[in-house]
């Protein structure tokens, strides 16, 4: 993510007047080398991933990028009173006192796309929000002046969906990335060697989530995250199974579920439509190459739950932990 800001930035100079936002001024905004970043969906703080992506740049972690706007239709709406909405509230309200000291600077709260500003350094948008929004939200920041669009997975709900927004962005020379970051993570990498050098290892694959387990706040989830838990939140594991466990369509032999640990529920979303998802998952694939694998998910798990266990015959477990955005391992920490 960082070369491609840094990239945008070098690019492009300019001493254009910063705009007032239509909530309040800026305190901090991208500097002559820093690309302007427009957050495009934030979530609830701990719950949603624009929320850690967020914190990454206010904490400075990323110095070619500078967060300007968030982008929060929901939670400075609607969504305000509800779950996740007082905490999102408070989050923000904080940024503009000294209650959150290690961040570096304070971003506009907006609560659509049309109400930016014009760019005056190049303008990257970060879009973490409702896949179904995806379409519609990618369009709107591309008319906004966005040079370059970081898309949370999987990018819209239909390939067909997909395919429109990649021959949009290249009719309008808009640069769109999208990845499975947990492909390239060091907890994945160091459990691969690790189960390498263990005759009959298992690996399983755990994903989790910090939503409470209670109908509202679940609810929401199901609602916000609609294509499913596993096109949104265990995607990154599927993906993980393609790219090192030969997982296709054509080359599965079996797939065998834990009925014990999976949960589906039918739950009331915000909008009072009901949806139907899994709260947690766990299934084991078998390829007919001879490999096995399984994965684990669990909306519920908390922020700190195993990120990757390698389970071995002679009873020995390798457990590297992860939280949402952060892996830990054995001393070590990793952005994923």
């Amino acid at each position: 993510m960082f070369s491609a800001f840094s990239h945008l930035s070098r690019h492009h100079q300019s001493s254009a007047p910063r705009v007032a936002s239509a909530i309040g001024r800026r305190f901090f905004a991208a500097k002559a080398g820093q690309s302007e970043v427009v957050l495009v969906g934030c979530g609830a703080p701990n719950r949603g991933m624009g929320w850690y992506h967020a914190v990454q740049m206010l904490e400075g972690r990323c110095p070619s990028a500078s967060l300007d706007y968030v982008i929060e239709p929901w939670f400075l709406g609607p969504g305000a009173e509800g779950p996740g909405g007082p905490e999102f509230n408070d989050w923000a309200s904080s940024l503009s006192s000294d209650a959150s000291p290690s961040y570096v600077s304070t971003p506009a709260f907006l609560t659509s796309v049309a109400e930016l500003p014009s760019p005056s350094q190049p303008r990257v948008a970060l879009i973490s929000g409702r896949t179904a929004d995806n379409p519609r939200l990618l369009k709107e920041c591309i008319d906004a002046g966005c040079k370059c669009i970081y898309l949370e997975k999987p990018g819209a709900p239909t390939v067909k969906e997909l395919e429109e927004m990649r021959d949009v962005a290249a009719e309008k020379g808009v640069e769109v990335l999208m990845g499975y970051n947990k492909n390239v993570c060091k907890y994945v990498r160091k459990t691969r060697e690790f189960a390498a050098t263990v005759p009959g290892s298992h690996v399983t694959f755990v994903s989790n989530n910090a939503y409470e387990n209670t109908p509202e706040s679940l609810g929401e989830c199901f609602e916000r995250n609609a294509e499913g838990m596993l096109k949104n939140m265990a995607i990154h594991e599927l993906a993980l199974l393609v790219s090192f466990y030969d997982v296709t369509v054509e080359n599965i032999e079996s797939v065998t579920a834990d009925k014990e640990f999976s949960s589906m529920q039918t739950l009331p979303g915000p909008s009072g439509k009901e949806f139907t998802d899994f709260d947690k998952i766990k299934f084991t694939i078998k390829t007919k190459t001879g490999k096995e694998v399984s994965v684990a998910a669990n909306r519920c798990g908390g922020t700190d739950g195993e990120g990757a266990s390698g389970e071995v015959s002679h009873g020995h477990a390798l457990l590297l932990h992860a939280g949402s955005g952060l892996c830990h391992g054995e001393g070590e920490s990793g952005e994923t």
